[in-house]
């Protein structure tokens, strides 16, 4: 015959007495769901430390020098996955790091549009700036919007450099960008600005 079960101490009940879950797997579940929910956190933490280091992120505007397009305190949605600066155009607006160049005021990274691409000659007249010898059409900004310091001249245009990039701010007469230190280079840039989430003075959403 069997040798019968130990009865254990007196008034004491067998760990496996009772429903699943209680005796010491109870004391224990506090532990094991405080654990689960750090290592949920720690997790959502770092999907979003990811997820801002490459997918996407909000910058905001701190000077004038992009309006009208964007305004100060702007809040704009930067792309930067599946974005180098081999898919950058004519036009784009684009976040980039502080140029090694600059001398004028602030620090930290910058947005302006691109003007020029590689390879192009870039010059100004008047107002108007001209790419390759054709002017450039720029129907984002207003009539006859004063250039301010000028770009190259005709008789000798600015050729870009190979992987770099001319940029320059919308509000020309008061933007500190190519024409005072030059393009940038295609490495240095972040991404591409894809939406306006947040106008200062309008609060709704825009194409850049």
């Amino acid at each position: 015959m069997p040798a019968p079960a130990d009865p254990g101490p007196a008034g004491a009940s067998p760990a496996s007495t009772g429903p699943a879950g209680t005796g010491p797997q109870r004391r224990g579940g506090w532990w094991r769901t405080l654990t689960e929910s750090a290592v949920v956190l720690l997790v959502a933490v770092l999907l979003s430390i990811g997820l801002r280091a490459y997918a996407g992120e909000v910058f905001w505007i701190p000077t004038g020098s992009m309006v009208p397009t964007l305004g100060v305190y702007d809040r704009v949605l930067v792309q930067k996955a599946f974005y180098n600066w081999h898919d950058v155009r004519e036009g784009d607006i684009v976040v980039f790091t502080h140029p090694p160049l600059d001398q004028c005021p602030g620090a930290g990274d910058l947005i302006k549009r691109v003007i020029a691409l590689p390879g192009q000659t870039i010059y100004s007249s008047g107002n108007s700036i001209y790419i390759n010898g054709h002017p450039l059409a720029e129907p984002y900004l207003p009539a006859d919007d004063p250039l301010g310091p000028p770009v190259a001249s005709r008789q000798h245009p600015y050729r870009v450099p190979p992987g770099e990039f001319y940029v320059m701010g919308d509000n020309r007469a008061d933007s500190c960008d190519s024409r005072y230190w030059g393009p940038i280079q295609g490495s240095s840039i972040i991404g591409k600005a894809i939406l306006v989430i947040w106008h200062n003075n309008h609060p709704e959403f825009h194409g850049v």
